[in-house]
């Protein structure tokens, strides 16, 4: 049972974060009898957990205005042009940030690809001659991934694809409005929508693997001559042993941006994000493709976190003590954009890309990335799955 005690008052919630991304243009398709020999290349390809979402922001802060506590980015001086981090890309909301996963894992390549866009679904990696559906003004991914793939040596695509099928902005927005507004759980019937659309979204994380290699086979490339990736989720927020704010007294929504019931905190950390990469596990090896596990990347880094701390006027953003999530940014007032919510920020994005590039040095086997406690990105690691 919910305490009976708690008064809920009218809040402000603002309808947020579609689970999202560099700017790439429209790309024309390009079907070469070969593989190009231009530079190497690594292309990221997917939804916002790759795209880029949310590096605008180093750590949290409560502070509304200026630079946020210097945690805002995208601070002019004067004003705030989201654009200096995401590009031309803001406009579209594919916000591919100029700290993606891809782009911090520089030494992969001479290179560095991002076609993914935050809100993208399988759909918009088919090839459109195969059912892919266009998206936020771009055609579908692997038809753009023909033409990079035609003008560079591909070496490896890191996908990161399935949360928006299975309908995370949907779970979010359920589990903050039951702590909000209804006094209720969410887990139970989250957990029963996340059952009946996960197979489906498994066969079409499987079918956008296949789109992919067609792509790369057209283009002329052997099976062995680039590597394919696909990497599961990490959790946004901590489990409620470890949340730093208690569940009641408003903390968790107004100072710490994880207005979550401890059960569906749990819930999310141990059962939901786990669950989803298992399901993500089990597509790479029925398909061939390494796989990079995620779940554990923020431990002790996520969202209300008791091993971090808010940025705050006098203390400094810090890749040891702050966020490596962005928090919910909504409600009463919104610092940023309610998409980039609940996605890997600035620090959070160089941890990934270090774990990308610990990865490339393994040619085979699937592997966990986890983070060291206190270290920033240069003390992630891997371990064997």
């Amino acid at each position: 049972m919910l305490p009976s005690s708690r008064r809920v008052t009218c809040r402000k919630i603002v309808p947020f974060l579609a689970v999202s991304a560099l700017t790439v243009p429209l790309l024309t398709v390009a079907a070469p009898a070969e593989a190009a020999t231009g530079p190497t290349a690594s292309v990221s390809m997917g939804d916002s957990y790759i795209s880029g979402e949310a590096g605008r922001w180093m750590g949290n802060s409560d502070t509304t205005s200026g630079s946020r506590d210097g945690t805002d980015r995208s601070w002019t001086g004067s004003s705030y042009d989201p654009s200096k981090i995401y590009g031309s890309t803001y406009a579209s909301g594919c916000d591919r940030s100029d700290s993606a996963e891809v782009r911090d894992a520089a030494a992969v390549a001479q290179t560095q690809i991002n076609l993914a866009c935050s809100g993208a679904v399988t759909a918009n990696i088919f090839r459109a001659a195969d059912g892919g559906q266009s998206f936020k003004g771009e055609a579908p991914q692997a038809d753009q991934l023909a033409t990079v793939a035609a003008q560079n040596d591909v070496k490896v695509i890191t996908l990161s694809i399935g949360g928006n099928d299975l309908g995370f902005s949907d779970v979010i927005q359920s589990c903050v409005k039951d702590y909000l507004i209804w006094d209720s759980y969410c887990h139970d019937d989250q957990q029963a929508a996340i059952d009946a659309k996960m197979d489906t979204a498994m066969a079409n994380v499987g079918k956008s693997i296949d789109e992919i290699r067609a792509v790369m086979s057209t283009d002329g490339y052997a099976d062995g001559s680039y590597r394919l990736i696909l990497q599961s989720y990490p959790s946004p927020i901590p489990r409620s042993s470890e949340m730093r704010y208690a569940e009641s007294g408003w903390t968790r929504e107004t100072t710490g941006g994880c207005p979550f019931w401890d059960a569906d905190a749990d819930w999310a950390r141990d059962s939901m994000v786990p669950e989803i990469s298992d399901h993500l596990a089990a597509v790479a090896a029925a398909k061939g493709a390494q796989f990079l596990d995620l779940r554990d990347v923020f431990q002790g880094r996520e969202a209300c976190s008791t091993a971090t701390q808010l940025a705050a006027p006098g203390t400094a953003p810090s890749a040891t003590t702050s966020e490596w999530a962005r928090f919910v940014d909504a409600g009463m007032s919104t610092q940023g954009t309610v998409q980039e919510s609940m996605h890997p920020n600035y620090y959070g994005q160089l941890a990934l890309g270090q774990c990308l590039t610990l990865l490339y040095a393994r040619p085979t086997g699937d592997y966990a990335c986890d983070n060291t406690p206190g270290q920033d990105a240069s003390g992630m690691y891997l371990a064997a799955k």
